[in-house]
C-alpha cells in the first residue's frame, strides 16, 4: 500500500484556500477515517466514495484508510472534495499512477455511480489555481464558469472514469482556455417609457454619472420603481476586470452566471421583509447578501420605511467603505459591497400628502413617526432625495416632445465618468473626505450658496461633502472644470428632506 496527496481548495467567503488531500492506505481492520475539521456534507463523502469507487470496478482498499484534509484547523464543508479523496485511495492502493496528480487541482461531488456533479465557488478556485500556476479538473457542468478565467487551464469531465482515464494514460483530458464571452449587453428597460418626471430622470442622469446613492419620494404609481429600474442601463459598461468579481461573488454564493448578461450591472431588488443576514451576508456559514450581490451595481430597496431598523443600519458601514466584514467565533470573513443604493418612500403613510386634496388622513404625528424609521445618519448616506410628483393631465396624451432614450443619457454618462476617472482615478461619490477640497472646491458664488444653505437648514458636515461631491458631478456632466453657483444650487435642489428640515432639527 502507500500514501499520495490531491490538491484542491476549500471555499472560504471569497477566497478559495489551498487544501492537501493526504490519503494513506495501510493494512489492518477495515476502517475509513477522514479528518482536518470535515463537517456533515465532507464526512458523507466516506459512503459517497466508497460507492462510486466499487460501481466503476475499482477495489476499495481492504485496510485502513485515513484521508487528512490539511491545513487541519480550516474548516472543510462541502462535497467538493470527493473526486480529490477518490483519487487519492485509487493512487494511494495504486490503482491509478500518481504522476499526473501534481500541478492539477482537482473538484467535484461523486453521485454513487460515478457521475461528477457541480461545486459551488468553481471560479474563485480557478482564479486561485491560475494564480499558482495549477491547472484544474472541474465537473462538465463548471466548465463555463472556470473558463472565464482566461488566464487557467481547464478540463472537464462528466464521470469519475473520465479523470481515472486521463490519469493512466488511456484518455487524456483536452485541457484549454476559455475565451472571454462577448462584450455587448442585452437591451434592457429604456428611460424613454418613462412620461414626463424630468426632474426625476434629471437625478438620475446625475446618480449614474457620480455613482451617488438616491432616495425618490413620492405617491404610489408615480415611476419610482420605473425610474430605478433604469438606472443600470445609463451606467459604463463593466470592465472585465469588475465583471470577473461580480461573477465570483455569484458562484461563491452558488448562484447561477448568466453569460449572456456578462457585462451588465447588477441589479437586486430585495423584499422589505429580508432579513439583516439575507441583506449584508451571514448565515452560519457566512454567504454574500444583497448588498455583496449588487456588487459594481444596484441596490433597489423598495417602500424604504418598511424595513427593518436594524436592517437599514447595517447598511451604514458598507456605504461608507465599499465592503462588509462578518464576523464569526473562529473566523472572519469580508465580502465586497461597493453598490449604488436607490431607495424609493411614500411621502407619508398612505402615499397620498400632496397628492390629491382632502385624500390624506395622516397626521402631522403620524408623517414624522413614518419619516423618522430612517435615521439621519443614513439620509446623510443618500446623497440626493428627489420628490416624484404625481403628473397631471391625461396618461394617454401622447408627449410633446419624444422622450430621450438611455442611449443618450448613457452616452453623457460616460464620457463625464471619463472626466472623473482621469483627474482622480474614481467616480465622485468614492472620494475621501481629504480630497473633497482638492478637487470639489466650489468657486465664491458656489461657497455662499452652501455657506447659506448650512445656515439656514442646519446641514451636518457629512450632508454639506456629499452636496459639493454632486455639485463636482454636475459640473462634470456640464464639461466644466471649476464647481460653480449654478452647480452647488442644483446639487441643493436635489436634496428635498434638507430642505423640508429647520436648523436644528
Amino acid at each position: 500500500m502507500g500514501m499520495a496527496t490531491v490538491l484542491s481548495r476549500a471555499q472560504h467567503g471569497m477566497e478559495a484556500i489551498p487544501v492537501r488531500v493526504e490519503v494513506d492506505v495501510g493494512g489492518g481492520l477495515p476502517c475509513f477515517t477522514l479528518v482536518g475539521l470535515p463537517e456533515a456534507v465532507v464526512k458523507e463523502s466516506r459512503d459517497r466514495v466508497r460507492a462510486a469507487i466499487v460501481n466503476c470496478n475499482y477495489s476499495m482498499p481492504s485496510g485502513r484508510v485515513t484521508v487528512n484534509l490539511a491545513p487541519a484547523d480550516l474548516p472543510k464543508e462541502g462535497g467538493r472534495f470527493d473526486l480529490p479523496i477518490a483519487l487519492g485511495i485509487l493512487a494511494a492502493s495504486q490503482q491509478l499512477p500518481v504522476g499526473r496528480l501534481a500541478a492539477c487541482e482537482f473538484y467535484g461531488e461523486l453521485s454513487l455511480g460515478g457521475d461528477l456533479r457541480s461545486v459551488r465557488g468553481a471560479l474563485p478556485a480557478a482564479l486561485a489555481a491560475s494564480g499558482a500556476g495549477h491547472a484544474v479538473v472541474v465537473p462538465e457542468t463548471n466548465r463555463s464558469e472556470a473558463e472565464l478565467v482566461t488566464s487557467c487551464e481547464v478540463a472537464a469531465a462528466g464521470h469519475l472514469l473520465t479523470v481515472c482515464g486521463h490519469l493512466d494514460g488511456a484518455a487524456p483530458l483536452r485541457f484549454g482556455r476559455g475565451q472571454p464571452p462577448p462584450r455587448g449587453c442585452r437591451p434592457g428597460a429604456d428611460l424613454a417609457d418613462v412620461r414626463g418626471q424630468a426632474h426625476a430622470k434629471r437625478a438620475l442622469e446625475v446618480a449614474a454619472t457620480g455613482a451617488h446613492n438616491l432616495l425618490l419620494i413620492g405617491p404610489p404609481g408615480t415611476g419610482k420603481s420605473m425610474l430605478a429600474q433604469r438606472l443600470p442601463g445609463l451606467l459604463p459598461t463593466m470592465t472585465e476586470d469588475e465583471a470577473l468579481t461580480v461573477a465570483a461573488i455569484h458562484s461563491a454564493a452558488g448562484r447561477p452566471i448568466d453569460l449572456e448578461r456578462w457585462r451588465e450591472r447588477p441589479f437586486r431588488s430585495p423584499h422589505h421583509t429580508a432579513s439583516a443576514p439575507a441583506l449584508v451576508g451571514g448565515g452560519v456559514r457566512p454567504r454574500p447578501g444583497e448588498i455583496s450581490l449588487a456588487h459594481h451595481g444596484v441596490l433597489f430597496l423598495d417602500e424604504l420605511p418598511e424595513f427593518q431598523r436594524r436592517v437599514l443600519e447595517s447598511l451604514r458601514e458598507p456605504l461608507e467603505s465599499g465592503s462588509i466584514s462578518i464576523s464569526r467565533a473562529v473566523s472572519q470573513l469580508e465580502f465586497p459591497a461597493s453598490f449604488q443604493l436607490v431607495a424609493a418612500m411614500n411621502p407619508c403613510p398612505c402615499g397620498h400628502l400632496g397628492d390629491v386634496a382632502g385624500r390624506c388622513r395622516c397626521t402631522g404625528e403620524q408623517i414624522g413617526r413614518y419619516r423618522s424609521r430612517i435615521s439621519g445618519p443614513l439620509l446623510d448616506r443618500l446623497d440626493l432625495h428627489v420628490e416624484v410628483p404625481r403628473l397631471t393631465g391625461s396618461p394617454l396624451a401622447e408627449p410633446a416632445v419624444p422622450a430621450e432614450p438611455s442611449a443618450a443619457v448613457s452616452a453623457r454618462v460616460t464620457a463625464a465618468r471619463e472626466r472623473q476617472l482621469e483627474r482622480q482615478g474614481r467616480s465622485n461619490a468614492r472620494l475621501s473626505p481629504p480630497e473633497i477640497p482638492r478637487y470639489c472646491r466650489p468657486d465664491a458664488p458656489g461657497r455662499r450658496a452652501l455657506e447659506t444653505a448650512l445656515t439656514r437648514f442646519g446641514l451636518s458636515g457629512r450632508a454639506c461633502d456629499r452636496i459639493l461631491k454632486v455639485a463636482r458631478t454636475i459640473a462634470d456632466l456640464a464639461g466644466e472644470e471649476r464647481v460653480g453657483g449654478p452647480h452647488v444650487a442644483e446639487a441643493l435642489s436635489l436634496r428635498c428632506l434638507d430642505r423640508a428640515r429647520p436648523a436644528g432639527a
